[in-house]
């Protein structure tokens, strides 16, 4: 189906006004469902032509005004001669999916119960109804559905059984295509109310008394956010229920449909966690909710705002863990997780304005759905929070929703609700934060005296060359004072009036260690260490009392190692450090993961790499020496310890319950961590396997040895796992990315350096039968991400420059080789 154009929609948005949808679907068959469309609509130009989209497997009818329709052709049927009132009625007969798009339909492993939902994405809407698939078309939409009278249905509206299997629910509030949704199957529920507001929380059968563990704590995230949401919005939750699904296979980590938010069944947990995957799920539950305003109730106009959507709910998501729940230290764990990936997607060949002038079609829009839009765009809504204050910012959201409440809007009419309630024109903050990309340089230009206070103390700020914006940043600046104790001053950097260069005179004859620029973490720059505090990085790690600035730190850190500025090893030595006395989890995991998938094994040159990680091992080690048992950090450096481990007879004892440390038990997470690190190590059979999937039939288990069979150092391992990456058409979404992530292992080059070449000639083929997202989530799996070599380079450029390749798959393909550039780059370097 050819990508709906901007034109194309500005065109149909003309036409069409007063829209609703009636939607009757039958799930009765297991390979192929049947759905019933009526769509009515008044046409602005009688006689005029439109089209509607839809992706069957077989149109059975389709009548415009009772007239028969033909010009059905490649994912578009053409309406002609449109009445003043028309009434559109499509029935056809669609595939279920099993990619997480469209009609996803799974058969759980545990108990042979089929789940079915609906993930309209930004363009799959068409894969289970006829439909205008463009954001400014909203509409009301009625729902029926017919299934196996042993399920439970829900969708975005109130909705009852009226007879055994049929299902029938209340007209919704208008919504974009992209925002409807239902489940269907024997799902397990929870219920409660809260202030008026009905709640449900819904997961698969084999996941009851997991959901039942789970129910209080999300329930709980669940009252405190609405309040606070309310509170701040002046708006009511608009959508009347507030249900909660955790279903299987979910391509997302969630998804905001109205009245039915979807998440991935990840999120209800099976087994010990950190406190770092509990705050994730409060923000993914927070981030979710926000979207019930901004987004389903204020709709973007069209996908060139899709960053603000995202954007929004990300910074509400992390303000509201911070405000109302357990984990008051939410916003050190975007810093050291989010934004860094954020850091990275903007010094990308894809980058691109937060708020682009334009995208000229879906598939662009698709593109880029990215930590640009998501991590950048947040940061850049804090540091406008910042300035603004929020009395002027929430004051202007309230006017913004009131003036565009059910329907549409756009960026400027949010700064224009901004820019009246804050008396200050947002006009050049918005062009410089908003319509630029690339992201700035902040350096400390320092001197000192000979008693070690500061001489003089100045902010330079730089950009790329390709990219020369400079903008103004309200930063905090902190240091070590003579007492030990942590300073902390704010600085408003404005190029305008310094050139580039702000003096801080305040700091002049004062006593400073670890200065640290961007103390707070309120706006979106990359830092520099003066030559001081990095060579006394290890102990200021040690020392900083704030979770934060730690965090801070290790950024700056890791963006100089990407940069080529710093050697990996540096920041490995720094780790070994002071990671085990590293007490808030969210750093710890973060920079662990930083270092072990990334510095250890890409940055790091290839002979010292082993080195590299029996280093971060040892760490982890200490870590869980003096971690309190049964803790969330002894947990942490536990999982941590495991991926590092080079020891089959250690991961043996350990597998048998021999050897853990005190508090620590092998839950079935743990088991299939150490099972996957012996089968890297080559020390799993098929018949082990075998075993230990017939002792966990849950999907968990099936992706968990998918993965492993991956990963073992077997010839006739990698062939069957390469041949499935490039090949298969069968397997679930979550099934192919657990073959592509166990495929490639730094420890394996030998056996797997023939298939770089070969991912390179074969992946792009795939497109044939892949749809965009999952060509996304497979090329950026399936990529030789540790085949460190100029040849990688070489065979990627190749590919890039013979054309070709879907948008989805080229943009992965050209970003992942340009982090290969850098880390051949650094290796070089460093050597």
């Amino acid at each position: 189906m050819p990508s709906l154009t901007h034109a194309e929609a500005i065109t149909r948005a003309e036409l069409i006004h007063d829209l609703d949808y009636e939607l009757d679907f039958d799930l009765t068959g297991s390979r192929t469902f049947r759905a019933t469309t009526v769509l009515r609509f008044r046409a602005a130009t009688p006689g005029a032509e439109t089209f509607v989209e839809l992706l069957p497997t077989r149109v059975i009818s389709a009548t415009l005004n009772g007239e028969l329709l033909e010009g059905f052709d490649d994912g578009r049927l053409v309406l002609r001669d449109l009445a003043e009132t028309n009434e559109v009625v499509v029935v056809a007969e669609y595939d279920y999916s099993n990619t997480g798009e469209g009609l996803h339909r799974f058969v759980d492993p545990a108990d042979g119960n089929v789940y079915v939902y609906a993930q309209p994405s930004i363009a799959e809407a068409p894969r289970f109804m006829a439909c205008f698939d463009q954001p400014d078309l909203k509409a009301p939409v009625t729902l029926r559905v017919t299934c196996d009278p042993k399920w439970i249905v829900r969708a975005n509206g109130e909705g009852t059984a009226t007879a055994p299997g049929r299902w029938e629910f209340e007209q919704t509030k208008p919504l974009a295509t992209y925002l409807i949704t239902l489940i269907a199957g024997p799902y397990h529920e929870v219920r409660t109310e809260h202030d008026g507001i009905p709640m449900g929380l819904f997961a698969r059968a084999a996941f009851a008394a997991h959901l039942e563990n789970d129910a209080e704590e999300i329930f709980e995230i669940t009252r405190a956010c609405l309040d606070r949401y309310h509170e701040l919005f002046g708006v009511r939750m608009p959508f009347g229920k507030y249900d909660q699904a955790f279903v299987p296979e979910f391509s997302w980590g969630a998804m905001e449909f109205p009245g039915l938010v979807v998440f991935r069944d990840e999120l209800i947990f099976h087994a010990a966690v950190t406190d770092t995957e509990r705050l994730d799920r409060a923000a993914i539950i927070a981030h979710e909710m926000a979207h019930m305003w901004f987004g389903d109730l204020v709709t973007m106009r069209w996908w060139d705002d899709l960053w603000l959507n995202e954007s929004f709910a990300t910074y509400m998501g992390y303000r509201m863990v911070a405000e109302v729940t357990a984990w008051p230290q939410s916003w050190t764990r975007f810093g050291v997780n989010r934004k860094t990936f954020g850091y990275a997607a903007d010094q990308r060949p894809s980058t691109h304005p937060i708020a682009p002038k334009l995208v000229t079609d879906v598939d662009a829009a698709f593109a880029n759905f990215d930590s640009i839009s998501y991590a950048k765009g947040c940061s850049s809504l804090r540091q406008l929070v910042a300035w603004l204050g929020d009395e002027a910012f929430f004051t202007g959201l309230k006017a913004h929703f009131e003036k565009h409440a059910w329907g549409n809007a756009t960026l400027d009419d949010l700064l224009e609700s901004l820019s009246a309630s804050s008396g200050r024109d947002l006009s050049e903050w918005a062009r410089v934060w908003l319509r630029t990309p690339q992201v700035n340089t902040l350096t400390p230009v320092v001197t000192w005296d000979d008693a070690g206070r500061f001489a003089s103390v100045a902010v330079r700020q730089t950009a790329s060359a390709e990219f020369p914006t400079l903008r103004p940043h309200r930063i905090g600046i902190g240091w070590f004072d003579e007492t030990g104790v942590w300073q902390r001053t704010e600085v408003d950097i404005d190029p305008a009036a310094d050139g580039g260069l702000t003096p801080v005179p305040q700091l002049t004859g004062v006593f400073g260690r670890g200065l640290l620029l961007n103390d707070g973490d309120l706006t979106f720059a990359k830092i520099r260490l003066d030559e001081r505090s990095r060579a006394d990085l290890p102990s200021l790690l040690v020392d900083q009392p704030d979770s934060l600035a730690r965090a801070l730190m290790w950024n700056s850190a890791f963006d100089a190692v990407r940069d080529g500025e710093w050697p990996g090893d540096e920041m490995i030595r720094a780790a070994a450090v002071a990671l085990p006395h590293e007490t808030e989890v969210a750093v710890f995991e973060s920079v662990f993961q930083l270092l072990r998938s990334h510095v250890a094994t890409q940055f790091v040159a290839a002979d010292r790499q082993d080195a590299a990680v029996r280093q971060l091992g040892e760490a982890c080690r200490a870590a869980m020496t003096v971690a309190e048992p049964g803790s969330s950090r002894q947990l942490a450096a536990a999982r941590s310890f495991i991926s590092c481990l080079d020891s089959i007879s250690e991961a043996r004892a350990w597998l048998a319950g021999v050897g853990l440390p005190d508090g620590l038990v092998v839950d079935s997470e743990l088991r299939w961590s150490l099972l996957l690190r012996l089968g890297v190590l080559g020390d799993v059979s098929d018949a082990e396997l075998d075993a230990a999937l017939a002792a966990d039939q849950s999907a968990r288990g099936v992706e968990s040895a998918t993965k492993i069979r991956a990963a073992r150092p077997d010839a006739a391992a990698k062939a069957a796992a390469f041949e499935i990456i490039v090949s298969d058409r069968t397997l679930s979404n979550r099934q192919l990315a657990a073959t592509a992530a166990g495929f490639w292992r730094p420890e394996h080059a030998e056996l797997t350096d023939p298939y770089v070449g070969r991912f390179f000639a074969e992946i792009g083929a795939t497109a044939q039968w892949r749809a965009g997202q999952l060509l996304n989530l497979i090329g950026e799996a399936a990529y030789p991400t540790y085949a460190v070599a100029p040849s990688t380079v070489e065979a990627a450029d190749r590919m890039i420059a013979a054309g070709g390749l879907h948008p989805m798959l080229e943009r992965v393909i050209v970003d992942e080789t340009d982090d290969m550039r850098r880390a051949v780059v650094a290796q070089a370097r460093w050597a």
